[in-house]
């Protein structure tokens, strides 16, 4: 047995609708109190002499930081006149954002705009994007310290990379939505008091949509949306038309896949951009609505109302305010495959579908006649800027083992240019061969489970059994495909299998597909993971002594929840930055938003759903697969006390000798922004832990 560290039981419980429900490490709750502190400290400390202790950690180190320091680029957009791309050469903890006048320019190197290395002497201040006025004389960014959620906005001038001395906005989730006249934009604006760090864990309560008008204090700022009386944790967001004729705002409760839109007409008054009051072309949220773009009057809208899988849409919006009757002429029409977004580009409509979880572009005229294909290779799409009236666009894809690849395509031809020579020079890395495959299991209701299975060489037969790595999300509309991760490269490396699950809960299928993963059926998804997994071993692949799985976020729930209901399933479990306590998770930042998927623990009914899933509420004295729980200290979208509080459940129920493990980054938050250094170890100690104790051995590191 495992001596761990002391934690501290407390006697707190509380009832819930008539349950006594016991919360010992409650206190695990405040990050910021002196014990919890200690607490870190000493569990890091813990971790930290086991897996220096692995003997595969040296090799998967040097492996994950060669892979991490591959040089790579961005997509290229197109602001204000000028073109913009992201690279990073390897060398540097943080993409570099880079401008030029021509695209030929931006090829050839371009000139660096914005450094986030400069920012922070640890590397831990990122850029979260970044927008550019219509003119072109503003560019607005935002600035994430310690992974944070939270936002400043800054403004510089791009033409002499100047900063300009304009209001110290702070936000979360918004950038800016530039007006016409160049001098004013649009931000979601999230109430809080003093400055936030990321450390704070209090609820995060219902924005505004606010105008800003550069040159003058926040307090001037005017109010154009106010929903707070309407939700509970509610999101409002804005886009202008690319004919600056309409501000489209979208108002959301939380992340339900559903929303009102609402229409401003966009005037002049002494050259200032002025909002007409909202034409409500939505304003009971009962399906999902996007807005694509505008041709005079008719507003192109991507919908799944009366269609699963998505289709586009047409609105007069003139004969809507005569009559207020909403009617919709259906341009492109529902198909087989479930559409991942639509996009105005040039005098086209561009459709992204997923074929199996495999994406598909479709370029549309106007009046939704197909033009064919556009072809390009990837499992995934990691970027796309496109916008109507352009003669170009761009888009990025990746596969298992390489990250973007950028293409232009030219707007009404559909002809694809590689921009390989986007890609700075520095290290380079060989990935290894692969082979892809589609497989399907069968969960517990008779629902078949799609799953790539990836196997290490090239046009190789699966030969197992082999240690195997089992990753997962199942929520929020969110499609899992065969992206780029940098752990794929490192474990096939190894000689390890991957297999990508699509659960019920994700996008890959349509609503009724994402309908199946939640609220009363969110059981579906740990059936669904399961059945993979038991699939994986009763062909052969691998064996339950062979397999770990893993997911972070909604992801690091779904492991959590397996590890708790099937602990014979795998021999590791790697929870990331995973929603664990499903009783308390609405309490904290924007936890609220997730009733969507998890539904409300403070209604009866959702209290019970929940209860018989959540991880922390279902662990009790087992033998436990070897398990790894990872999260951050300034994780302020899941806050750490889901993954405090059940390393020390879990670790006190523990009857196995297989470690239960948390590794508790500092300066960091959910994963976004965080340096290459700690991205490369993170991922070295993840693959050595799991290779460790699936047995998947690995060659001597190179010194």
């Amino acid at each position: 047995m495992v001596d761990y560290p002391d934690t501290r039981r407390c006697d707190v419980a509380e009832d819930l609708h008539g349950r006594t429900i016991a919360d010992p490490y409650r206190w695990l709750e405040d990050p910021d109190s002196t014990e919890t502190r200690d607490w870190v400290d000493r569990q890091n400390a813990f971790t930290s002499e086991r897996l220096t202790a692995l003997p595969e950690r040296a090799w998967f180190t040097s492996l994950m930081n060669r892979i991490i320091r591959r040089p790579r680029a961005g997509v290229p957009s197109k602001r204000g006149g000028r073109y913009y791309v992201s690279r990073n050469d390897g060398s540097q903890d943080q993409d570099q954002i880079f401008v030029a006048d021509t695209l030929q320019e931006l090829r050839a190197g371009g000139r660096l705009i914005l450094d986030p290395n400069t920012l922070s002497a640890d590397g831990t201040t990122s850029i979260r994007g970044f927008q550019a006025s219509k003119d072109g004389r503003y560019l607005s960014y935002q600035v994430s310290e310690g992974g944070s959620d939270w936002v400043d906005f800054k403004l510089l001038d791009p033409a002499t990379g100047e900063t300009d001395d304009d209001a110290a906005i702070q936000t979360k989730f918004g950038s800016a939505t530039w007006l016409p006249d160049n001098a004013s934009y649009l931000y979601p604006a999230v109430p809080h008091e003093g400055r936030a760090d990321g450390s704070q864990a209090g609820q995060v309560k219902t924005g505004v949509l606010a105008l800003h008008r550069v040159g003058r204090p926040e307090s001037e700022d005017e109010v154009i949306v106010d929903v707070r009386d309407d939700y509970t944790q509610g999101f409002v967001f804005g886009e202008v038309s690319a004919d600056h004729r309409y501000l489209v705002s979208y108002l959301v409760e939380g992340t339900e896949n559903s929303n009102r839109l609402w229409v401003y007409r966009i005037d002049t008054d002494q050259g200032r951009s002025t909002l007409s009051e909202p034409i409500k072309l939505i304003d009971t949220a009962y399906a999902q609505f996007e807005f694509v773009r505008s041709v005079g009057s008719k507003i192109t809208l991507f919908t799944d109302h009366q269609a699963d899988r998505g289709r586009v849409v047409q609105v007069d919006l003139d004969a809507f305010e005569r009559t207020g009757e909403l009617v919709l002429e259906e341009l492109i029409a529902e198909s087989s495959d479930a559409v991942l977004a639509v996009t105005a580009a040039g005098d086209e409509l561009i459709m992204i579908r997923l074929a199996d979880a495999a994406p598909t572009i479709t370029r549309y005229g106007l009046d939704g006649a197909d033009r064919g294909a556009v072809d390009v290779e990837g499992g995934s799409i990691t970027g796309l800027w496109a916008e109507a009236g352009e003669d170009e666009w761009f888009i990025g894809m990746s596969t298992v083992t390489s990250p973007t690849r950028a293409y232009r395509i030219g707007s009404g031809g559909g002809a694809v240019e590689p921009l390989d020579d986007l890609v700075p020079a520095g290290a380079a890395f060989d990935p290894p061969a692969y082979t892809q495959v589609r497989r399907r299991a069968r969960s517990a209701d008779g629902t078949e489970v799609p799953y790539f299975l990836i196997t290490p060489g090239a046009d190789a037969e699966p030969t197992g059994p082999r240690p195997t790595l089992l990753y997962g999300y199942g929520g929020f509309n969110i499609p899992v495909e065969a992206d780029y991760r940098p752990m794929w490269s490192g474990w096939l490396a190894a000689g390890g299998v991957i297999a990508i699950a699509n659960l019920r809960g994700g996008g890959e299928y349509g609503t009724a597909w994402y309908d199946g993963g939640r609220l009363a059926n969110k059981q579906n998804v740990f059936d669904d993971f399961i059945a993979v997994g038991d699939h994986l071993v009763s062909s052969g692949v691998t064996s339950h002594d062979q397999l770990a799985i893993h997911g972070r976020s909604n992801g690091g729930l779904l492991v959590g929840a397996t590890m708790t209901q099937r602990p014979d399933l795998a021999a590791v479990a790697l929870p990331g930055v995973g929603v664990l306590d499903l009783l308390r998770f609405h309490k904290f930042t924007a936890g609220a938003a997730w009733t969507s998927d998890y539904g409300n623990p403070d209604d009866p009914d959702d209290f019970t759903i929940a209860l018989a899933y959540s991880p922390l509420h279902n662990v009790a004295p087992a033998d436990y697969p070897a398990t790894l729980i990872m999260t951050g200290d300034h994780d302020d979208r899941v806050v750490p006390l889901h993954s405090h509080k059940f390393a020390a459940t879990v670790q006190a129920a523990q009857q196995g000798s297989a470690p239960i493990l948390t590794r508790i980054e500092t300066q960091t938050g959910h994963g976004m922004g965080k340096p290459l250094a700690l991205v490369a170890a993170e991922n070295a100690d993840l693959l050595a832990f799991a290779a460790h104790y699936t047995g998947l051995q690995v060659p001597p590191a190179e010194h």
